[in-house]
């Protein structure tokens, strides 16, 4: 090994990845691709989750550019074989606690460790969305991103947020994933480091009682209409079901007449673009509901 090109990163795990040379050919799962994008790196190609099909979701994507873009498949249909044939340096997976590697199945992610260097990043509800941007930005830098983040851009949406939401008649939100045209997971904002940053900057974000799961509570669509949300997030995930398969269901309608809508994706990149972006996406609905509301 030579010392001066070596390269070396310790994961969340606490497992030092190691190899001889400075990673190029970096392989991740999206949202870990979407965020090195968001720093200037370009990765050989990516892989999804247990939840994804057989092309990328571009809601997990960001400013990834999937076009010409290799996948090698998500969750049980992930394409080892393909993987190695493409010879890359680097695997970045995430995880949401535990070291468990996310939407890879645990035999082939440890057989994927036994033949390459994996760096697992905490994106769960332990970490904040401060602790998580910082861990990406860590790799990042080592692997000599060519874009180096600068806090202007967040700290400007941070304090635009701050500003909407603590408005007297600033509305109230609630964040969910239509689960089909009878049910819906109403997300547990303590438990998404995402929704918690947003009830920091004093977003008045609606906490469902705690169900069967820990980050959502799964209810029929009249417990969630009942909360009367003023804006809705909403999970655009390909797993969750579109808005226009929801219109036979009364409750639905009810929360669509009066609520404003934001697209929401619970796997947002760890980067200050993104960030900063989806910060500033809130804030304008907040101020687009205080403004309907003190129309004559």
């Amino acid at each position: 090994m030579n010392p001066g090109n070596s390269w070396e990163f310790t994961d969340d795990r606490g497992q030092l990845a190691v190899s001889p040379h400075h990673p190029t050919r970096v392989v991740a799962y999206i949202q870990a691709g979407a965020t090195l994008w968001d720093h200037g790196l370009r990765p050989l190609g990516i892989f999804g989750s247990h939840h994804d099909g057989d092309a990328p979701d571009p809601a997990k994507a960001g400013e990834l550019p999937l076009a010409g873009l290799r996948t090698f498949g998500a969750g049980g249909a992930l394409d080892l074989d393909a993987l190695y044939a493409a010879e890359p340096d680097l695997v970045v997976a995430v995880s949401y606690g535990g070291g468990q590697v996310y939407g890879i199945d645990p035999e082939a992610a440890k057989h994927l460790e036994e033949q390459l260097p994996v760096v697992v990043l905490d994106v769960g509800k332990e970490r904040s969305l401060d602790g998580i941007r910082d861990r990406f930005t860590a790799l990042a830098a080592s692997l000599r991103s060519p874009r180096r983040p600068t806090a202007t851009e967040l700290e400007r949406a941070q304090a635009r947020l701050r500003t909407s939401a603590a408005r007297p008649d600033a509305p109230r939100v609630l964040a969910l994933s239509a689960a089909g045209p009878d049910t819906v997971h109403l997300a547990r904002p303590l438990n998404w480091p995402d929704l918690r940053a947003l009830g920091e900057l004093g977003v008045g974000l609606i906490d469902p009682e705690a169900g069967s799961g820990s980050n959502w509570r799964t209810v029929e669509w009249s417990e969630a209409a009942a909360f009367e949300p003023d804006i809705v997030l909403t999970d655009v995930r390909a797993n969750a079901t579109p808005r226009e398969q929801l219109q036979g269901n009364a409750h639905w309608r009810a929360i669509e007449e009066r609520a404003r809508f934001v697209a929401w994706n619970p796997e947002t990149p760890g980067s200050h673009h993104a960030h900063a972006r989806y910060f500033d996406t809130v804030a304008d609905a907040i101020d687009g509901v205080v403004a309907d509301n003190q129309a004559p």
